[in-house]
Order: C-alpha cells, then sequence, then structure tokens
C-alpha cells in the first residue's frame, strides 16, 4: 500500500499509525496499530475518533492484514468485529460494506488496498467539496458557533463543519468561532481549539451551558455541526448536546446547519428513533484523566447517564450541507 497520510491516520513504512487524540493538546503521541483488538481499543478509548476518522483507521488495519498474508476468512472475522466496535457512526459500515465486497467477491484479496486507498482519497475529496459548498453560507464577519470537533483530526482531509470555517477563514479572513467545550470529554475544548490555534483562526471557547445565554445576546450568526449518522428524513445524531444546540437555535432564529460527507448518510435508517445510540462508562462524567490530568469531582457510586450521542429532528435543520450540495427541508426530502 503506498503512504497515506492525513492530520491524525497515517498508512506509512508499511505500518498504520493513529495520533492518540484522547491526549491532545498537550501531548501528541502516535501509536502503532498491528491487529483488530489494538484498533478496537484505540476507537473505544476515544484514540481514535470522528465518524470518517474511524472508518478510515478500520480501513488501514484491513488492508494492512491483507497485506500481511490474511486469509479471506480472517479478513471477514477483521471486517466483522470492527464494524461493531462503535454502532452509532454510519462511516464505519460504510467502509466495512465496500471491504466485506472485495472479500466475498472472487478478486485476490489484496484488492482490499486499492480499495482502502480509494476509501482515503475519497474522504479527501468529500471534504473539499463539502467546505465548497459550505463557505457559500459565511459572510465576513460571522461568529459561528460549533460543538464537539469536526475538523482535519476527525477525517482525511480538512473536515466537515470545520471543514467550512476553514474555507471561510481563507476567503473572507474575518471569522470568529464560538466552541462549546463539549462534555464530558472536551473535544472541542482540546481538540477544536487545538485546529483552530493551528489555523491561527480566533476563537472563543464556552462550556456548553453557555451557549443560550451568547444567542439570547445576538453574538451568534450561525452554528455549524458534524453528524455521525443522518437518517433517510434528514433527522441525524451527533455529538450529545448537539440537539441542545438545535432548540436554542430555533427559538433565537439562529441558522443551524449540518455538514456531513455522503458516507454519513444512511437511506436504510428511516428516522431518528431506528438510531442506536451508544451508551459510554460512568467514569467519563464523574471525573477527568488524560493528559490535562486526573480528578474525581463526583461520588464513586452516582448513578450516571452518558450517552455519546443525541438525535437532533430534521424540523430544526436550516440546511443540511453534503459534498453534493446545501440542501433545504425539502430539497433533501426530495433527495
Amino acid at each position: 500500500m503506498k503512504d497515506l497520510i492525513a492530520q491524525s491516520l497515517k498508512y506509512q513504512d508499511g505500518k498504520v499509525q493513529v495520533l492518540d487524540q484522547y491526549l491532545l493538546p498537550h501531548q501528541e503521541v502516535w501509536h502503532i496499530c498491528q491487529t483488530v483488538n489494538e484498533m478496537q481499543g484505540l476507537i473505544n478509548n476515544l484514540q481514535v475518533r470522528g465518524a470518517p476518522l474511524i472508518g478510515l483507521a478500520a480501513t488501514l488495519l484491513v488492508a494492512y492484514l491483507a497485506e500481511q498474508g490474511s486469509s479471506r476468512e480472517d479478513l471477514v472475522h477483521a471486517i466483522d468485529d470492527l464494524e461493531a466496535t462503535r454502532p452509532t457512526a454510519v462511516n464505519l459500515k460504510h467502509c466495512m460494506d465496500r471491504l466485506r465486497a472485495v472479500v466475498h467477491s472472487e478478486q485476490n484479496v489484496t484488492e482490499v488496498v486499492t480499495v482502502a486507498e480509494q476509501l482515503f482519497e475519497e474522504d479527501v475529496a468529500l471534504c473539499t467539496r463539502i467546505a465548497e459548498h459550505g463557505v457559500d453560507l459565511v459572510n465576513a464577519g460571522d461568529n459561528i458557533l460549533t460543538h464537539c470537533n469536526t475538523g482535519a483530526l476527525a477525517t482525511a482531509g480538512i473536515g466537515t463543519a470545520l471543514g467550512v470555517i476553514f474555507q471561510a477563514m481563507q476567503r473572507h479572513g474575518d471569522i470568529h468561532v464560538w466552541v462549546d467545550e463539549t462534555r464530558p470529554l472536551l473535544q472541542g475544548g482540546r481538540l477544536t481549539a487545538y485546529e483552530l490555534a493551528r489555523w491561527q483562526i480566533p476563537y472563543t471557547l464556552l462550556c456548553d451551558s453557555m451557549a443560550a445565554s451568547l444567542m439570547a445576546a445576538g453574538k451568534v450568526d450561525k452554528i455549524f455541526v458534524g453528524a455521525d449518522r443522518v437518517a433517510a428524513n434528514g433527522d441525524f445524531a451527533n455529538k450529545v448536546g448537539t440537539y441542545n444546540l438545535a432548540v436554542l437555535a430555533h427559538f433565537h432564529n439562529v441558522p443551524f446547519y449540518v455538514v456531513a460527507p455522503k458516507t454519513t448518510f444512511d437511506p436504510a435508517c428511516a428516522s431518528g428513533r431506528d438510531i442506536e445510540i451508544e451508551q459510554r462508562s460512568a467514569g467519563e462524567v464523574t471525573g477527568v484523566s488524560g493528559s490535562f490530568g486526573e480528578c474525581q469531582w463526583a461520588p464513586s457510586e452516582a448513578e450516571v447517564y452518558n450517552p455519546a450521542f443525541d438525535v437532533t429532528p430534521a424540523k430544526l435543520v436550516t440546511g443540511w450541507v453534503f459534498d453534493s450540495g446545501v440542501y433545504t427541508t425539502p430539497e433533501f426530502i426530495n433527495l
């Protein structure tokens, strides 16, 4: 397989390597991954995260195994096990289905490598097209609110929602971003702030609960968020807290845009009610640990509700920004 290099994932010198996003922004540590169990651990621990990137990381691992001479049967098991790692994001399933079709065909299993290269390069191109469409929604001087992390750390390209913001900064040079910290694992505070600083885009970090007061004060012009799965009716799952923003945006008449590649659209999923929402461990809510330190603030016996995602109804969305264009609600339904 040829070298494939992105911000937080690369295949280089015959090795799959991932940047540990749980240790950012204070430590930049790369892990070499050679087994399914290792990749599952990296994904489950959010060392590898972002719907597109999860799919691509798993893809490169399968391609690596094919290069190492794994049998057709072993590759099938690897694909099945990796697909089961995270249930909500459909990008992982999309990638595994592409690989599965090759393994189940009469083609040589090494053709998996070609498909992996195609998927990686397709994601780069998808991100570019998304940004090109979404940038027309942004005006000079806009204050844009975003949630979680949707930049180059989460994709092979420049990102989805954050990619639009990056493109807008290149065009206008006068953009400011409000960054939700994104509890409980602070992907906004750790990762989005890290990327915006690297891109030299002005930003201000806020607690998730402060967004309402910002909108009430008229300080938010638009909201751009990503998606982990978009249902056939336009409902979508994204990092928990996104639904809150959509409700607030609707009340305050702030345009609310969902930004995602076609690989996030799931036509087999009728509505948001059919999206499986992953529940994560209580420890993510009762305290914090990582490169930023360790602290336990809640009683150890506290009952915890910790869904990784929530579902936002399509009726709260101003528009969907895909790699094929920008769609309003009637246009999306026809799509």
